[in-house]
């Protein structure tokens, strides 16, 4: 399970060292991909594949289904930590993401995201002011 929040630094090549907490349950292999809001979405390989196992379900010829499973799938690469404990991130996602100095690895449950500092920030501020209502909408999903 992955909980808490991480302030790291890119270096001149894309890398950044990924939270001990963190690297126990990753394996040293993962998927990164884009996700939500603007973040990268950082995933174990086996919960991965769950997903994908999930996603063999939906009609193929379904434009609605396709079209987030392309953005989903294309952006998706495998990625290892090297031996000093950091990933690479390809400068797609790090681009996607906004990244340029400044990352926040974010705890969220099954998956870790990665934010822009700077995005990380506004977020947290938007979310902030509508939490109560926000927590309460949990109740749709039985939660």
């Amino acid at each position: 399970m992955f909980l808490g929040e991480f302030e790291y630094s890119c270096d001149e090549k894309n890398r950044v060292r990924i939270p001990n907490k963190f690297r126990i349950y990753l394996k040293g292999e993962f998927i990164l991909t884009k996700g939500n809001d603007g973040c990268i979405f950082a995933l174990p390989k086996d919960y991965f594949s769950s997903i994908l196992q999930k996603t063999n379900e939906l009609p193929m010829f379904s434009s609605i289904a396709q079209k987030p499973l392309r953005l989903l799938f294309s952006s998706a690469c495998e990625v290892e930590e090297d031996k000093q404990g950091r990933l690479l991130i390809p400068s797609n996602l790090k681009s996607f993401a906004n990244i340029k100095k400044d990352v926040v690895f974010v705890g969220a449950g099954s998956r870790i995201e990665l934010w822009s500092k700077e995005n990380w920030i506004k977020y947290k501020n938007k979310i902030d002011e509508n939490l109560d209502e926000l927590l309460q909408g949990l109740g749709d999903y039985g939660i």
